[in-house]
């Protein structure tokens, strides 16, 4: 079986990434084969469509409601075959997984189809696509477009495999608004060495760039009558925190895991500001104050916390209800605290609530009510054992996110990561207000912070002719209360998009869909039984129409006579 061409095709239009990948396959033998296709795309991915043609013929995959197709499934197949197509292979990455049996000299051609809106992190955007063909490829191709409006600030690619001979295959073109990158390895270029049939391509290539921003009130795109607003101030004044580190100490941490938390604690002692406030709280099922009240960041107390961080030893229970309690009292009693300041609580723990409080809807209701909107609480749940529905929950019931961090060799990097994520508040209260009856189905457009780095994207349809749309956005700055105008000229603004070759026509529609599917959802986990169903119908509407593979729809891919007719792609969320 022999892959013979490869090609990653990548338009990035104003963030909006859609990623097509093709594999031709070939079997060589004298008898039937199975041809695999395999790929590894971001978790924030939704796939949009597969088809395979064999010999000429196309068997598409349908995209269903996930419980109908379930049905159709079971029935076509005894229980417990197949475990779906899809899977979670790391931190970013799932893997699509299929293979047909193909007649001797028989072709195929696997092509699957996937979009996501790149979300900006510490000042760049990331562009993720895995290579691993696993054999020489005679038709080796990844190619990028960029196009973003804005201006390119900066554009970078990196990989894991990267050597001398295959950057002669890489090439980069790139003006004002556009860029161009082209990765396409000869076979000898892919090899380990020229004796070897080995290929080298294994790893990550990755893109990282960045966009200009001149207007204050951010810049405003429009295609057909929908709109996308980003948003991402810098250099403005950062908020004093008041962050309480709560840690779990419990049995399960001992070795490795509490070791890997020390030293990102030390690394994060390091960052705090001196007009931070601070302080630790650790558990098992005892919950232990390293000081009764907050500290200031001053050089004596943080060295003094890093003496206390490195005896930090673990053994015995989990009670993470009581721990959070007593972090929220001790924000609620603090005093002498900078009046224009963020308050924040991060959890880190490995498991379940074992001591105390162990019933995980209480815990969520006692939080809720003790926190009562003043803070944000993040909640970073370490490793597999841990009921990552319920940290979720409870970090978005309490204007935070929650985070799987993964067991492996840079867990202390994926939590000082996290940190720098949250590390620079620089506004809160943020409202992006546009003209009511102009405006359906706006996505989110109130937000409690916002951190140095990241963006904030709203978008919407503008309802009626509107020639001007108007937008305001009110926020809290450390120093001042801001309110920012800006109008956008919306035939100006669609002409921009008119002239570009490569652009998908709907791309603002379908990034409005994407986005507005991934809110409902993330908002249905923090919602009330009868509210939950009413966002994931209306998710899934969404799913359907514009045919997005979400944990609310299933693709249903059916394969050629005599082979394991249909198999089910599911997408899998964290939460498992």
């Amino acid at each position: 079986i022999k892959i013979y061409s490869l090609h990653v095709d990548c338009k990035v239009t104003s963030r909006f990434a859609h990623t097509v990948i093709t594999s031709k396959i070939v079997n060589q033998a004298n008898e039937s084969r199975e041809a695999t296709f395999e790929v590894e795309l971001p978790k924030t991915a939704f796939i949009t469509n597969f088809s395979m043609s064999i010999d000429g013929k196309v068997y598409p995959g349908i995209i269903k409601e996930k419980a109908s197709a379930q049905k159709e499934y079971d029935t076509a197949v005894s229980h417990g075959q197949s475990a779906g197509l899809i899977k979670i292979t790391g931190r970013k990455l799932e893997q699509f997984h299929v293979s047909v049996s193909i007649a001797a000299a028989s072709k195929v051609t696997f092509e699957l189809m996937y979009e996501e809106l790149l979300k900006r992190q510490l000042g760049k955007f990331e562009l993720l696509i895995k290579v691993r063909p696993k054999q020489l490829v005679k038709h080796f191709q990844i190619d990028v477009h960029i196009f973003e409006p804005q201006g390119i600030r900066f554009l970078e690619t990196g990989s894991t495999f990267m050597t001398n001979e295959l950057t002669e295959a890489l090439t980069k073109v790139q003006n004002e608004t556009k860029a161009h990158i082209l990765f396409k390895p000869t076979v000898d270029q892919q090899k380990i060495n020229p004796e070897l049939n080995e290929t080298l391509l294994n790893g990550d290539f990755v893109v990282r760039y960045d966009v200009k921003r001149g207007a204050a009130a951010g810049d405003i795109q429009i295609v057909n009558g929908y709109f996308v607003h980003y948003f991402a101030p810098h250099e403005m004044p950062v908020f004093p925190k008041n962050v309480i580190f709560v840690i779990d100490r419990s049995g399960s941490m001992a070795g490795r895991k509490i070791e890997q938390t020390r030293d990102a604690l030390l690394k994060i002692l390091q960052d705090l500001r001196l007009e931070d406030h601070f302080s630790f709280i650790t558990f098992n099922r005892k919950v232990v104050e390293w000081k009764s009240s907050l500290l200031q960041a001053t050089a004596e107390n943080v060295a003094s916390a890093a003496g206390f961080v490195q005896t930090l030893s673990a053994s015995g229970g989990t009670d993470i209800n009581r721990a959070l309690l007593t972090a929220v009292s001790v924000l609620d009693k603090a005093e002498r605290l900078p009046e224009r300041s963020v308050s924040m609580i991060i959890l880190l723990t490995d498991g379940q609530p074992t001591s105390g409080e162990s019933n995980v809807e209480v815990i969520q209701e006692n939080i809720q009510k003790a926190v009562n909107g003043k803070y944000t609480l993040f909640c970073l749940g370490f490793g597999f054992d841990v009921s990552y529905r319920f940290l979720e929950k409870m970090a978005l019931s309490n204007g935070g996110i929650a985070r799987r961090i993964y067991e492996n060799a840079d867990a202390a990097l994926q939590l000082q990561g996290f940190y720098q994520e949250v590390a620079t508040p620089i506004l809160m209260k943020i409202e992006m207000q546009y003209p009511e009856n102009a405006i359906e189905g706006l996505t989110k457009n109130n937000f409690k912070l916002f951190f140095e780095g990241s963006e904030i994207i709203v978008s919407g349809k503008i309802s009626n002719e509107l020639d001007l749309l108007p937008v305001e956005i009110k926020a809290q700055s450390h120093t001042s209360d801001l309110t920012l105008k800006e109008e956008a000229n919306v035939k100006e603004k669609e002409q921009v998009f008119q002239n570009q070759s490569y652009i998908f026509g709907n791309f603002i529609e379908r990034l409005w869909a994407y986005l507005t599917i991934q809110q409902l959802l993330e908002k249905s986990i923090s919602a009330q039984e009868e509210d939950q169903k009413n966002l994931e119908a209306q998710a899934l509407e969404l799913s359907l129409q514009y045919s997005f593979v979400t944990p609310l729809t299933s693709m249903v891919v059916t394969k050629p006579a005599g082979q394991k007719q249909t198999e089910l792609a599911n997408k899998p969320t964290e939460a498992g």
